[in-house]
């Protein structure tokens, strides 16, 4: 499996966008919400993956112009990301 942590170094993603989710990093709690976030897949080897292909398709949405897209749910989506990226050594 891939590192999450070079995944995520190689994204790019706006300035305002990155710097949002890193504040929300103080205010993450797992527990709470990864399960909101995305229920059907809570371990910690598989979730940042799960997180990735979300955030991706989410991406595509922001570009694309879509009036669906939820800037919320992208910095959400981001910041359980860094959260997860920081957790998967651990797991490992």
């Amino acid at each position: 499996m891939t590192d999450l942590a070079a995944i995520l170094g190689t994204l790019n993603r706006p300035r305002l966008l990155v710097g949002a989710a890193r504040k929300g990093l103080g205010l993450y709690r797992r527990d709470r919400d990864l399960v909101r976030i995305l229920p059907q897949e809570t371990r910690p080897g598989r979730a940042g993956h799960a997180l990735l292909a979300a955030e991706a398709r989410l991406e595509e949405t922001r570009k694309a112009g879509d009036a669906t897209y939820s800037i919320t749910r992208h910095i959400e989506l981001l910041t359980a990301l860094l959260a997860e990226s920081t957790l998967a050594p651990r797991a490992a």
